[in-house]
C-alpha cells in the first residue's frame, strides 16, 4: 500500500498561535484515493529542523507533503531548504506561476516588487504546480529509490489552508499518475450516549470478529457522540462495499437506538429530519446551554421550517415568570432537578405552540456545585402531545465542553423519545 506522511512548517504552527488545519484535509484527500497517512509532524523555519524532518519523512513513506513557508517574507525558507535537500543547483522561474502574481497584485492595487518576483523562482529540479490563486507555486519532487529506501515523491504546498485546498486536486492528480494505489472504503457509524470505554465492551466480541483488511476505529467528539469509523483495504469496489454493509448492519443490530446516522451526519440534522417527517414543530427552553441548543439545531439549513424559538431562561426569575415554573418547584427541589426542567419543557411548548420541546438546567463549572448536584449535571426535558421524558447526565469536563455535551445529550433525548413513540 502507497503511505504518506504530512509535515506542516512554521513556528507559528508549534507556538500555537494557529491552528493546523490543512494535515486533516490533506489526510482525507489521500484516504479517499487509498494512501494511508501514516506519520504527520511540525517542524520551525529553521532550514536545518525543515531539512532533518522532511528527510525523516521520505525514510518513513512513499509520498509526503509538506505545508508553510512559502511565503515572500524572510522567515519563510522552506524553497530554500528543499533545494538543498533536492541537490538543485539553481532557482529557475516560473513563467505561468509569475503571471498569476500578477494578475493577483494588479486586482488588489499592489506595486511589483522584487520580493514578488522571487515567489516565481523555485529550484531547477522541481516540477511547478501552478497556484492559481495564491503567490506561491506548488513544487513537486521526485527521488530515486537510493536516496531514501524507497522511490519518493514530494509536495511542497503553501500554509494558507484556501490555497491549498484549491491545490489539492492537482497534487492528487500527479500522485495518481505516479502510482498504482490500492483502494481504501470506508463506512462511518456514528453513535450517542454511549462513553467510548462502554462502547468498546459492547462490541468487544464483535470487534474480534474483524477479517484481517478490515479496521475500526473510535472517533468520540462532545457534540457528535462516539463514530465508529471502518476502513477496508485492498480489495474491490464491490467485496468492499459488500464486507461494510456486512459489518456494518451486524454493528448496528448490537447498539440499537445509539446509533443515529453514518458518514458526516450530526444530531441535528437527524433530528431535523424527523421533524419534518411528521410535520412537526420544536421550541427549546435553556438554561445552562445559554442558547448554545438552539444555535445546533438553527445551523442546519432550512431549519426555520421546524425551529419556532427559544426562552434563554438563565436567572430563575425567567424561568418562573416566562416560562411558568411552579416557585415552590424551585424552592423545594432546585433547578438544577427533573422537576423543573419538566415544567420549563412543559411551559416553553405552551408559550410558542410548538409540537414539541426540549429544556435544560444543570451546572456547567467552575462553580456551582454542591454535594448532591456535582458539576457537569444536566437536567433535561422534552414535552410532546403524549407526555414529557426527563434524563440526568454527569459530565466531567471543562466549562466549554459541558456546555456542547449537554446540548448534544438534550437533542440526543428528543431523538430516541421520537423513535420510540414516547412523547
Amino acid at each position: 500500500m502507497t503511505t504518506a506522511s504530512i509535515c506542516t512548517i512554521g513556528d507559528e504552527i508549534l507556538i500555537g498561535q494557529i491552528t493546523d488545519t490543512n494535515s486533516a484535509f490533506i489526510s482525507k484527500a489521500l484516504g479517499k484515493i487509498g494512501i494511508k497517512v501514516v506519520h504527520m509532524a511540525s517542524c520551525s523555519d529553521s532550514n536545518k529542523d525543515i531539512i532533518s524532518t522532511v528527510k525523516r519523512c521520505l525514510r518513513m513513506s512513499d509520498v509526503v507533503i509538506t505545508t508553510g513557508g512559502l511565503g515572500p517574507t524572510k522567515d519563510d525558507i522552506t524553497k530554500n531548504a528543499l533545494m538543498k535537500l533536492s541537490g538543485s543547483t539553481r532557482m529557475v522561474r516560473s513563467r505561468k506561476q509569475m503571471e498569476i502574481i500578477k494578475n493577483i497584485l494588479i486586482s488588489r492595487g499592489i506595486q511589483m516588487l522584487d520580493i514578488n518576483r522571487m515567489q516565481a523562482d523555485v529550484p531547477d529540479k522541481c516540477k511547478v504546480i501552478p497556484n492559481k490563486i495564491g503567490t506561491a507555486p506548488i513544487m513537486q519532487f521526485t527521488f530515486p529509490k537510493e536516496m531514501f529506501g524507497r522511490e519518493n515523491m514530494l509536495f511542497s504546498m503553501p500554509g494558507v489552508p484556501f490555497e491549498t485546498e484549491e491545490a489539492i486536486p492537482d497534487v492528487i492528480a500527479a500522485i495518481q499518475a505516479h502510482y498504482k494505489l490500492d483502494k481504501i472504503f470506508h463506512r462511518t457509524i456514528c453513535t450517542f450516549g454511549i462513553a467510548e470505554s462502554v462502547l468498546s465492551k459492547k462490541i468487544e466480541d464483535w470487534e474480534n470478529s474483524l477479517p484481517q483488511n478490515l479496521h475500526l476505529a473510535y472517533l468520540p467528539n462532545p457534540i457528535l457522540g462516539v463514530r465508529l469509523r471502518l476502513s477496508i483495504y485492498g480489495t474491490t469496489q464491490k467485496e468492499g462495499e459488500e464486507e461494510l454493509d456486512r459489518y456494518s448492519s451486524s454493528l448496528k443490530e448490537i447498539l440499537g437506538d445509539a446509533v443515529y446516522g453514518e458518514g458526516e451526519t450530526n444530531p441535528q440534522t437527524v433530528i431535523g429530519e424527523l421533524l419534518l417527517e411528521r410535520g412537526a414543530t420544536v421550541s427549546t427552553a435553556e438554561s445552562c446551554t445559554g442558547g448554545y441548543l438552539a444555535h445546533l439545531l438553527t445551523e442546519i439549513a432550512g431549519s426555520s421550517r421546524y425551529y419556532w424559538g427559544s426562552v434563554v431562561s438563565y436567572d430563575n426569575s425567567v424561568k418562573i415568570n416566562t416560562l411558568g415554573v411552579s416557585t415552590k418547584t424551585v424552592e423545594k427541589y432546585g433547578v438544577v432537578s427533573s422537576q423543573c426542567v419538566k415544567e420549563m419543557a412543559e411551559g416553553v411548548r405552551k408559550k410558542l405552540g410548538t409540537t414539541y420541546s426540549i429544556a435544560t438546567s444543570g451546572i456547567a463549572g467552575p462553580g456551582g456545585d454542591t454535594p448532591e448536584k456535582p458539576v457537569g449535571t444536566l437536567w433535561m426535558a422534552v414535552s410532546g402531545p403524549k407526555g414529557t421524558v426527563t434524563s440526568t447526565i454527569v459530565s466531567k469536563s471543562t466549562r466549554a465542553i459541558n456546555i456542547e455535551r449537554f446540548a448534544a445529550s438534550a437533542l440526543d433525548l428528543l431523538r430516541r423519545s421520537l423513535i420510540s413513540g414516547k412523547i
